[in-house]
C-alpha cells in the first residue's frame, strides 16, 4: 500500500489571489500530489493549504511552494492579525497512512536542509523533528515575530537549524517539522472585544497565563490539554474569535473544546455564535462530535455518517460564517 503524508503549509498572504494561485499552482504541478484545500483569511492575511501524496512528491511540492512564496510575498510590508515570521510561516508534514511519525521526521529534516541551503532561508525544526524541547514549540520559536527576529536570530540559543543565521528581510524565516494531525479551529463570539476573547483563550489553553502573587511569578494552566489559543478581532466578520490549534484530538476532541469555550464565554456574559474550521478535519472527529451532541440533545443514536456530520455542523455552528461542505473538509473524503 502507498505511503501517504499530508502537508499543511501556512503562507503569509490571504488577500492577493494571484499570489495564492501561483503558490498553489506550484503544488498542483507535481505528479503524485493531490491539492485538497486552500483556505485564505483576509484579516489574518494568511492562507492555509492542504495537500497529500507520497512523501517524495509532497516534499518536492512543499519546496516549490516555499520557493514561490519567498519570491512573491514581501514580509517588509506584510501585515495581518495572525502571528507570523516569514513568507512561509510554518510547513508541517503529517503521517496519514503506512508511514510513522519518525519516518516523516526524516523527510521534514531533508526538506528543511534543502530550503536552508538552496533558498538561503533561515529554517527552524519544530515538534517531532526538533530534539531540543526548549525550541520545539511553534509559539516559542515564533515569539517576537518577523519584526523581532532580526535580533532574535543572532542569539546563540536561536541560531537556525538550517540556512543563514541572518534574517532575510523579504522572505523572513520559516519553521518545518513532522507532527501529528492538528485541527485549526476558531470559535465566534457575540462581541467585538479582543480583551474578552483573549481572556477566554487564556482560561482554556493548556499553557494558561503567568500571574504574579506574593510567591512571585506563577503559571496558571488552562482547562484544555493540547490546546493552543489566542483571541483576536476579525473585521471581515465584525466579531472576535478564540482562535485555537488542537494538537491532540484523541485527548481533547473538538466537541469538548466547543463546549468549554462556550462555558467560559458565558462566564463573561458573551454568547458563542458558531465556529469556523480552518483546513481539514478527520472523519472520526466529526462522527465523534455528532454522536456527542446527539446524545446531549436526547436524539436517537445513529450510525449514519451524513446524519452525524449534520448534527456536528449544526451544534457547533460550523456553517455560520460560510457553508460547511463535508466533501471538501473531511480528509478521508478527498484522499
Amino acid at each position: 500500500m502507498n505511503r501517504i503524508i499530508e502537508c499543511v503549509p501556512n503562507f503569509s498572504e490571504g488577500v492577493d489571489h494571484d499570489i495564492i494561485n501561483s503558490i498553489t499552482g506550484e503544488i498542483a504541478s507535481v505528479t503524485g500530489v493531490k491539492l485538497l484545500n486552500v483556505d485564505p483569511g483576509k484579516d489574518a492575511n494568511r492562507t492555509v493549504v492542504t495537500f497529500a501524496g507520497e512523501p517524495e512528491a509532497v516534499t518536492e511540492a512543499a519546496f516549490l511552494a516555499i520557493k514561490m512564496a519567498g519570491e512573491l510575498i514581501d514580509m517588509r510590508t506584510q501585515k495581518g492579525t495572525h502571528p507570523r515570521m516569514g513568507a512561509t510561516d510554518v510547513c508541517p508534514l503529517i503521517p496519514i497512512s503506512n508511514i510513522t511519525l519518525d519516518e516523516v521526521a526524516v523527510y521534514a529534516e531533508q526538506l528543511a536542509k534543502r530550503v536552508g541551503e538552496e533558498l538561503q532561508i533561515p529554517v527552524y525544526l519544530y515538534e517531532h523533528s526538533q530534539p531540543n524541547k526548549a525550541r520545539s514549540n511553534l509559539a516559542a520559536i515564533r515569539a517576537g515575530e518577523y519584526e523581532g527576529f532580526f535580533k532574535k536570530i543572532k542569539l546563540p540559543n536561536w541560531k537556525p537549524d538550517f540556512g543563514p543565521a541572518e534574517m532575510d528581510a523579504r522572505q523572513g524565516a520559516t519553521v518545518i517539522g513532522a507532527r501529528d494531525f492538528l485541527i485549526a479551529y476558531n470559535i465566534n463570539l457575540d462581541t467585538a472585544s479582543t480583551n474578552i476573547a483573549n481572556e477566554i483563550a487564556c482560561e482554556v489553553r493548556e499553557t494558561g497565563r503567568i500571574v504574579i502573587n506574593e510567591n512571585g511569578k506563577q503559571r496558571n494552566h488552562g482547562t484544555l490539554k493540547h490546546v493552543k489559543a489566542i483571541g483576536w478581532y476579525i473585521e471581515e466578520y465584525g466579531l472576535a474569535q478564540v482562535s485555537m490549534n488542537l494538537t491532540n484530538i484523541a485527548v481533547t476532541p473538538i466537541h469538548i473544546v466547543f463546549d468549554e469555550v462556550k462555558s467560559k464565554a458565558a462566564d463573561h456574559n458573551v454568547n458563542v455564535l458558531g465556529s469556523e474550521l480552518i483546513g481539514m478535519i478527520p472523519l472520526k472527529a466529526m462522527l465523534d462530535a455528532g454522536t456527542y451532541f446527539r446524545n446531549k440533545q436526547g436524539k436517537p443514536p445513529t450510525l449514519n455518517e451524513s446524519k452525524l456530520i449534520d448534527s456536528a455542523v449544526e451544534a457547533m455552528g460550523l456553517n455560520q460564517l460560510t457553508p460547511f461542505e463535508s466533501e471538501k473538509r473531511v480528509i478521508e473524503y478527498l484522499l
